[in-house]
């Protein structure tokens, strides 16, 4: 759906933190990748906030990815404040990927767009992020799905597909050209989860079916689906879930433990908030030296519901993936 005043606060927070490390950055959707032995962490933030870590505990603040605002954001999204929501790396034939979502809270004036880089490293002499624009658009009274919380997955095939979504009809699944800067031609669309929404409701009202951020992770012979339930961004009030579905096919269908596909409402639980952390969620999952780890963000109560990174390493029993509980 988006997110709220809240973030804008949490976001004026991290920017007055500078450059100090920290064990738990305030972070919301964070995705990661590794390059030499340096961790490198993108979030939501004015320009894409992004951190550094040797050793995925202490994290220290780097510039943003975008010092200006892309020039397309205003058309998309009236009113836009540089708070650049959501990223999703990959590194693909030697180039790094970031998509990124420009909206407003609420609404499906939304855009996914793509800005791609050869390093990065910051001190490389090839660094340089360059925009590549819109990828996929939503409009509202055209469209009941919203462009936002992107990812790129590619199947067995090595076929590109890009998961996305939160609110209104559910979350979808669009086959992406070769080149990954566009949707493939002809179009072939998926929806891989939802859950029921309100009969009657205006195109342009994202209802209270409260589901985003998908994050398709192979392991095995399986395709698997994490995503949020529930509401991101309300301090104390956050009600954020992690569910998980899974599929031997990219585009689903998506089951759950009980065998409920994700498209008509089903989900199996991986991790929810507790009195310690309001809500958890938007995760991202990654393999690093062997090892698989869940990145996500969760609402701090020992510190105003501010949203914090949390990290944990994901077991698979009776091929599920497990994380340890909060605490």
């Amino acid at each position: 759906m988006g997110k709220s005043t809240s973030i804008l606060v949490m976001l004026a927070l991290m920017v007055s933190f500078g450059s100090c490390a920290q064990k738990r950055p305030i972070t919301h959707d964070p995705v990661v990748a590794k390059q030499g032995d340096t961790y490198y962490l993108f979030c939501t933030g004015p320009g894409i906030t992004s951190f550094t870590s040797k050793d995925l505990k202490n994290w220290t603040q780097q510039d943003p990815v975008f010092p200006e605002s892309p020039e397309w954001a205003l058309e998309v999204a009236p009113g836009f404040n540089g708070h650049i929501w959501a990223p999703d790396i990959t590194l693909y034939n030697g180039t790094y990927y970031l998509y990124y979502s420009i909206s407003a809270f609420g609404k499906n004036t939304s855009a996914i767009g793509l800005v791609t880089n050869a390093t990065l490293n910051p001190d490389d002499d090839n660094y340089k992020w360059e925009d590549q624009g819109i990828v996929i658009q939503s409009v509202p009274n055209r469209d009941l799905w919203n462009a936002i919380d992107p990812n790129l997955i590619f199947d067995e095939n090595g076929t590109p597909w890009m998961a996305f979504g939160s609110f209104w009809s559910g979350l979808k699944m669009v086959k992406m050209n070769a080149n990954l800067k566009e949707v493939a031609q002809p179009e072939e669309w998926h929806t891989i989860a939802r859950r029921d929404r309100d009969a009657g409701l205006a195109d342009d009202d994202p209802g209270n079916a409260a589901l985003e951020g998908p994050f398709i992770f192979k392991k095995g012979d399986y395709y698997y689906q994490f995503l949020s339930w529930d509401f991101c961004c309300r301090g104390e009030e956050s009600t954020y879930k992690l569910m998980v579905g899974r599929s031997k096919s990219v585009t689903g269908p998506y089951l759950d433990k009980e065998g409920k596909r994700l498209d008509e409402g089903g989900g199996s639980m991986v991790i929810e908030g507790n009195k310690n952390w309001y809500g958890v969620g938007h995760n991202s999952v990654f393999t690093f030296d062997g090892k698989d780890y869940n990145f996500m963000h969760g609402y701090d109560a020992s510190d105003n519901g501010l949203p914090k990174l949390i990290v944990k390493e994901v077991s698979w029993e009776d091929g599920w993936p497990v994380v340890a509980p909060m605490n």
